[in-house]
């Protein structure tokens, strides 16, 4: 009789230990605003770990050994996919040897798939184009509609891996569905009175942004992709500003604000330093407060100059 229920006690918490569905699942998100949207969707069904800091460009990430551990006991891998990654993701996960993470599997998530990709390149692409990406701009996410596509791709590959708790996913995308909404409402209202507004940008990371929320990006401070400019070409680039009527000039908060500076002070546009994702402000804890941040300083910006 005892060996009996001994036997049964057994057998149910092998049931227990081997059911995918009792754990939660571990999620490694290459960037704090996948991080943030993966959170939103898992809820407590997830554990998620960000390798990219909000304080650095996710051009260029520094790799350290957590990262390979994270990766080695992650269930899922979120990247961001058109070429955002490719100068430092591929050997931390070459040495994580982890197969359920790889390109291809289930545990592997491209967020750019489903995304309406800007600034696609036509014809051969080469260096001399600067860090130009073949699939096309990977700022994506700075249109609060993309971020809702990830949201959704997200909530369908949990619930595939995590059956037994697809309607928690599915639930946490329809609340997360329905802040987006909102949000996105209100912050076009915000800024439907500077529709049309010409701005220059440090890097094209603010495209997107600038596409949905009715803004014309006039120029760039780097003279191509990921290239720093040159005294000549600043000089330049302020020339052709006093000859337009830019209003302000967006920067990323890591990017050389003494360059950016002299842009500002040589043209006489007012310089704005805006987050590009969770973490690079500290009032910019999850995706949608980023927008809250970039919508506020903007406002008040236009507001100053009239």
């Amino acid at each position: 009789m005892h060996k009996a229920v001994h036997i049964t006690i057994l057998i149910g918490l092998g049931a227990l230990l081997s059911h995918p569905a009792a754990a939660e699942l571990r999620v490694v998100a290459t960037t704090p605003d996948l991080g943030s949207i993966a959170e939103e969707i898992g809820g407590d069904r997830v554990s998620v770990v960000s390798i990219a800091r909000g304080t650095e460009d996710t051009h260029f990430v520094d790799a350290r050994p957590s990262h390979i551990r994270h990766l080695n006991r992650a269930d899922v891998l979120i990247e961001g996919g058109a070429e955002l990654e490719i100068g430092w993701l591929p050997p931390l996960v070459q040495n994580a040897r982890n197969r359920e993470i790889l390109r291809g599997n289930r545990g592997h998530i491209d967020a750019s798939r489903g995304i309406r990709m800007l600034d696609v390149p036509e014809g051969p692409v080469d260096r001399r184009m600067g860090d130009v990406h073949i699939s096309g701009n990977p700022h994506y996410l700075l249109d609060p509609e993309n971020g809702l596509i990830v949201a959704e791709t997200i909530a369908a590959r949990f619930s595939d891996l995590d059956g037994a708790h697809a309607e928690t996913y599915e639930a946490n995308l329809e609340r997360f569905r329905g802040r987006i909404e909102e949000k996105t409402d209100e912050w076009r209202e915000a800024l439907e009175p500077f529709s049309g507004t010409q701005v220059v940008t440090y890097h094209a990371t603010f495209n997107y942004f600038a596409e949905r929320f009715g803004f014309e990006i006039a120029d760039t401070i780097e003279p191509l992709p990921g290239i720093e400019p040159s005294p000549r070409h600043i000089n330049r680039l302020i020339s052709r500003m006093r000859d337009r009527e830019i209003a302000m000039i967006w920067k990323e908060p890591f990017r050389p604000r003494r360059t950016a500076e002299r842009v500002a002070e040589g043209s006489g546009v007012p310089l704005v330093v805006l987050p590009d994702k969770p973490g690079a402000a500290g009032d910019a804890g999850d995706y949608i407060a980023v927008f809250d941040v970039i919508v506020a300083r903007i406002v008040e910006i236009m507001r100053e100059g009239e």
